[in-house]
């Protein structure tokens, strides 16, 4: 089991629709979805960085930086998302799911540790990343078949359900946004 660095962060969603996330530490971000691709975000922050997050299938995030570095994360329930080989972990507190997460991390359920299980690759090929492009479309299309668009926006889900709840409003309605935007 891993115990990594919490970085616990708030979204507030701006009257232009775009989101501005604060990080405990300092880091600011803002945040908008890129037109025509529902399950990417491009974003800067206050130390002169940007770049964008990709929502992959298999709740994998592809973050690509300006400078055209990768890494990738994963949206492991409860708004936590692990990020490298899970040394850090972000922690959506302005969540259900990461307040939930952080109540019950606090009681000791050990169900909420880093395994390895819950750790994101550390590189992929382009043809990976186009396979879980394709899961993730196929998902978002049953989601859509099956009548639901995915709930109401709890960006945590359970970690485990196999059902995408925790993307809701990234169906293409530019004016919704879940709780947690990749991360």
């Amino acid at each position: 089991m891993i115990r990594p660095q919490e970085i616990g962060y708030a979204d507030e969603l701006l009257a232009d629709g775009t989101v501005h996330r604060r990080y405990e530490g300092g880091l600011e971000e803002w945040r908008s979805r890129t037109p025509g691709r529902p399950h990417v975000v491009r974003w800067h922050d206050n130390q002169g960085a940007s770049g964008t997050d990709e929502l992959l299938g298999n709740r994998v995030i592809k973050r690509t930086l300006a400078d055209g570095t990768t890494t990738y994360a994963r949206d492991i329930g409860y708004g936590r998302t692990v990020w490298a080989r899970g040394e850090k972990v972000t922690v959506n507190r302005s969540s259900f799911g990461g307040r939930m997460g952080v109540l019950l991390a606090g009681l000791g359920v050990a169900t909420l540790a880093i395994t390895a299980a819950h750790l994101p690759p550390l590189s992929m090929t382009p043809e990976e990343e186009e396979a879980l492009r394709r899961q993730q479309e196929q998902s978002q299309a049953s989601s859509s078949a099956s009548g639901g668009d995915g709930g109401g926006g709890d960006a945590g889900g359970d970690g485990d359900s196999g059902d995408d709840s925790w993307e809701a409003g990234w169906d293409g309605d530019e004016d919704a946004w879940s709780d947690d935007d990749f991360g």
